[in-house]
């Protein structure tokens, strides 16, 4: 049997003419990510093994995304520790305060993620790159530090998943309601240590940063990764961008896959996923009977210019309804000065919602956001478990900037098309 698109990554990274799923591999790494959380760990093991260098400073990427600017004295503490680290290794790709942006946005901007790469980062969001033909992976902050120290990681080959997609996307529906749609039907746990490969004539309907949402969640339904096979749209998209060699992948006609699962793109509506799992999925048009407290539109799933574009167009000469509150936060500051320059801040800040500098604080419960007892939010971020963005009690649904933004407008979970818009 052939092999898939992921399967001949790791085989080249390896050094191997084949790998078969379960075999355990040791592959050569591309790039090695780490965050504000998740790198100070990795440092502590790194020294800790006694390690007095890493394998490619150009290789190493430390994005401060979580909590900064920092929001207490232990952020800053652990941001100091990265900085002081990058510092001794004269780490090339080190991001701060006026730098950073969210870093599953951030690198592939900064072109340092091509088709073929093989990434670790240690981050469960890391699969994003999968969008643009590379084998990418969250993994611990363990495997970082020997990552950052080796440049070589431990894995088991995994089986894959075919979906195949077909058709044409309606108005006002996105990657995001894609891949809300897919881990309805198949659940959480419904590609459990599998390779999610996205392939089709239906690929071609997606944009750059709709692939880049889609990858993103992967993680959601239980993947090790998401892919999309390389096509034109992902070429330019590598060659504005990437200024070293790359090899794309395309899968063989007879790999093998666990399944094969077929997706009309055309039957997709605007999706939302419930509380408190992402498989927890209804149509947008079902759930207007649910009042909000809060609208989030950013993080790495959803703050990139097209998200912010699809908000904008919603919110521009209205103002958001009494008693809601819209947080926005552009995803890299590349995207918040394009939002700028094409009035997407001024219409925001117009209708009433606050702006961020880029930071992935409220996904997680960390800052810039935070919900109270019984409150209820619409976020387009990623995750949706029990007090995940605050209090136990709170309650968030997942859903695409458009819904998010019609939401905004009227205060309880609402269709785009319900406003007239289509």
């Amino acid at each position: 049997m052939g092999m898939t698109m992921t399967q001949k990554i790791l085989a080249a990274g390896a050094g191997l003419e084949k790998v078969v799923p379960g075999q355990l591999i040791k592959t050569k790494l591309s790039l090695v990510l780490g965050n504000d959380i998740t790198t100070p760990v990795a440092i502590n093991e790194f020294e800790k093994n006694g390690f007095d260098g890493v394998f490619d400073k150009s290789k190493i990427a430390m994005v401060m995304d979580h909590f900064v600017p920092n929001k207490d004295i232990k952020a800053a503490q652990q941001t100091q520790q990265c900085r002081c680290f990058a510092c001794k290794f004269d780490i090339d790709n080190y991001y701060d305060v006026g730098e950073m942006g969210i870093e599953h946005a951030l690198l592939p901007e900064k072109g340092l993620v091509a088709p073929g790469d093989i990434v670790i980062g240690a981050d469960s969001h890391t699969c994003t790159y999968g969008a643009i033909g590379a084998f990418s992976t969250g993994v611990g902050s363990t495997d970082m530090a020997a990552g950052m120290a080796t440049g070589e990681a431990w894995f088991k080959v995994p089986e894959a998943i075919k979906f195949n997609l077909t058709g044409k996307l309606k108005p006002f529906v996105s990657g995001k309601d894609v891949i809300l749609y897919i881990i309805g039907k198949i659940g959480v746990d419904g590609a459990l240590y599998k390779s999610m490969e996205f392939t089709g004539e239906g690929v071609s309907e997606l944009s750059i940063d709709d692939r880049l949402c889609i990858s993103n969640m992967a993680i959601e339904a239980g993947a090790k990764n998401g892919i999309f096979e390389v096509d034109e749209q992902t070429l330019a998209y590598i060659d504005e961008r990437v200024k070293r060699d790359y090899t794309v992948y395309k899968a063989d006609e007879d790999a093998e896959y666990e399944r094969v699962i077929n997706i009309d793109l055309g039957v997709i509506e605007p999706t939302v996923a419930c509380p408190h799992l992402p498989e927890n999925t209804k149509d947008a048009a079902d759930l207007s009977d649910v009042k909000i407290d809060q609208v989030v539109i950013g993080s790495c799933t959803n703050g990139r210019i097209s998200d912010l574009k699809a908000a904008a167009e919603i919110l521009k000469g209205k103002h958001i309804a009494k008693g809601i509150r819209c947080i926005v936060i552009p995803a890299t500051p590349t995207i918040y000065k394009q939002a700028m320059k094409e009035g997407y801040i001024d219409t925001f800040i117009d209708a009433g919602c606050a702006v961020s500098t880029p930071t992935c604080g409220p996904c997680l419960g960390g800052y810039m956001g935070i919900l109270a007892e019984n409150e209820v939010a619409v976020a387009t971020t990623n995750r949706n478990f029990i007090g995940r963005m605050g209090h136990i009690t709170s309650k968030i649904y997942l859903a695409s900037p458009a819904v998010a933004a019609a939401s905004a407008l009227t205060g309880v979970i609402t269709d785009p098309r319900a406003l007239g818009n289509e």
